[in-house]
């Protein structure tokens, strides 16, 4: 079996937080299968660039422009090679993020619960499910770098974060 190559975004914010999608991103991105947008896209030109690398799937965040709006949902879940990804942004009331983009999926059999908004790198493992946040590309806030992730599916299942120091 071929090994998957998916690459996990979200929290891009562009164009306020990056004019382009930072270099560090695209050389993943040229090589990709799969690219999966957790949200806060900003606008709908962050689609179109993304989609001339792979195909990409994703959920409306927080901050998202009525055409994204109109074109994701803000759950949505993806099988690939036997695998259960779910998507949400993780944005609402109440609880952690991580625990609103869990509670997203309780009545759901997924494996791995995908989500954004806290722009914070998360990579946890409970039990069966693995919780993922890619962190953010272009906003880093209070972290030390800018991060995404990358999930590999093969026989078995990887996934790590990417960081960097500069958004250009």
């Amino acid at each position: 079996m071929d090994t998957l190559k998916i690459v996990v975004t979200g929290d891009t914010h562009m164009p306020m937080r990056g004019k382009k999608l930072p270099s560090k991103l695209i050389e993943s991105l040229s090589n990709a299968d799969l690219i999966l947008h957790v949200g806060d896209w900003s606008t709908i030109e962050v689609y179109d660039e993304l989609t001339r690398y792979a195909p990409v799937e994703g959920v409306v965040g927080n901050v998202d422009q009525e055409e994204i709006q109109k074109r994701f949902a803000q759950k949505k879940i993806i099988t690939l090679d036997k695998v259960r990804i779910g998507l949400t942004h993780g944005h609402g009331k109440g609880k952690t993020t991580e625990k609103r983009a869990i509670d997203m999926f309780k009545d759901d059999a997924v494996d791995i619960v995908t989500f954004g908004h806290s722009h914070i790198p998360v990579l946890h493992h409970y039990n069966d499910l693995i919780t993922f946040n890619p962190g953010s590309p272009t906003d880093k806030r209070r972290q030390n770098q800018y991060s995404f992730g990358i999930i590999q599916i093969s026989e078995t299942v990887a996934i790590q974060h990417v960081y960097y120091d500069t958004k250009e």
